[in-house]
């Protein structure tokens, strides 16, 4: 009697609470490259006084002064960009934590850009993971954006998770602890970057748009707001490497793409935890993303 009332409580379960974790990937990019220090890849951009190492994590914050920045020693063309990153919590509102590619040094007013954004939120609702990709974009209202949001199947801030980029001559695939969330293949040169990028890492004020479109705001009276990253990596063709230089994948394929295995992953992520997808934004003008239908 014990084991029939036990089944049928799991099958009385409501199918959400049963499958609140993705089904396994079957591969793990992350442990095909090698880790590296902070010092090793990378630079204090700006905001130094709001950066600290400690065992090789690296903390940066943002209060009333000042949000912090770092850079990496190198541009690539090609190549896997992880971390492994830990949130804070309570109320952030208006705060954004990033993990991105970016030109916009070297193409001011034109660049292009790869993001992993964690926008901040109130008490008691989750952290938004935005990814988006710029092409050829600027900061002048003519951008367009490319963005998925997620709420995601645990909660960022209370360990560390590891988060990536792979960006390869045929496409881009975000990942989280190595589950792939989001797929941009390349369909066309004017909807994919193709030139050499930076990786960045920053905290600071997004007050105008990062939580509910700006509805709430940054409140100081709870700075500082901290993002701790560890675990970089950062492998693949550097801007200055030979021709020859073969990218790296996201999976066993040399060829690129995903495993059977690794698109029912991604399917169960975006089944579950997307909460936004531009190319369903009724909204939006579609003429300007034509990647969406093509």
């Amino acid at each position: 009697m014990a084991l029939f009332l036990f089944l049928l409580l799991i099958l009385m379960t409501p199918s959400s609470s049963r499958a609140d974790w993705p089904p396994s990937p079957g591969y793990r990019p992350s442990s095909k490259f090698r880790t590296m220090n902070f010092y090793e890849g990378f630079r204090n951009l700006w905001g130094p006084q709001h950066q600290g190492l400690d065992q090789n994590a690296v903390t940066i914050w943002l209060d009333r002064t000042s949000g912090s920045g770092f850079k990496s020693v190198r541009s690539f063309r090609s190549g896997y960009f992880g971390a492994s990153i830990k949130l804070q919590p309570g109320y952030t509102a208006g705060v954004i934590t990033t993990f991105y590619l970016s030109n916009n040094e070297a193409h001011p007013g034109f660049h292009d850009e790869v993001d992993i954004e964690f926008l901040g939120t109130t008490f008691g609702k989750p952290y938004t993971l935005q990814t988006n990709v710029y092409i050829r974009g600027s900061g002048d209202g003519n951008i367009v954006g490319r963005e998925m949001k997620f709420h995601l199947w645990f909660d960022p801030t209370q360990d560390f998770h590891h988060y990536a980029i792979l960006w390869s001559p045929k496409e881009i695939i975000f990942l989280v602890d190595d589950v792939p969330i989001r797929r941009y293949p390349r369909k066309s040169d004017a909807t994919f970057p193709v030139r050499p990028m930076w990786l960045y890492g920053s905290i600071w004020d997004a007050s105008s748009w990062a939580t509910e479109d700006g509805k709430y705001k940054a409140d100081y009276r709870y700075q500082p707001f901290v993002g701790r990253y560890t675990n970089f990596q950062a492998s693949g063709c550097s801007a200055y490497a030979p021709l020859w230089c073969r990218s790296v994948s996201a999976s066993p394929l040399r060829s690129g793409g995903l495993t059977q295995q690794q698109h029912t992953a991604m399917r169960w992520v975006q089944t579950h935890h997307m909460v936004y997808n531009y190319c369903m934004d009724p909204k939006r003008n579609h003429a300007l993303t034509p990647e969406c239908w093509g």
